[in-house]
């Protein structure tokens, strides 16, 4: 998807466990329009980028993946905290990029 006029990119910094355990989930990010192929490539340096629909797909992918630890034994793992960690931080900045878009179509 190409990014319009006035859509923002938000900038989030993803390293070190947080960002090992997204690279694991990207094969559920096929139909992402390229999102699967940026995470693989990302090195965590610098904050990437990340639009309202990117956003919105990393949230999705994360939760599917933390109903399915649920469901099994071991909830507070280490890489369920570490999902958990990111999926609160990117659903914060997600509704953020919602709230401006309300103020940019008002």
């Amino acid at each position: 998807m190409k990014p319009g006029s006035r859509d923002k990119a938000y900038p989030v910094l993803i390293s070190g466990t947080e960002l090992a355990e997204l690279k694991k989930l990207t094969w559920s990010m096929a139909e992402a329009f390229g999102l699967d192929r940026r995470i693989e490539e990302y090195k965590g340096q610098r904050p990437i980028g990340l639009y309202r629909w990117d956003l919105e797909c990393l949230l999705e992918v994360i939760e599917m993946e933390l109903h399915e630890m649920e469901a099994r034994p071991g909830r507070a793992s280490r890489k369920y905290l570490t999902l958990k960690a990111l999926h609160d931080r990117l659903s914060e900045l997600c509704a953020k990029a919602f709230a401006d878009l309300e103020d940019h179509t008002r």
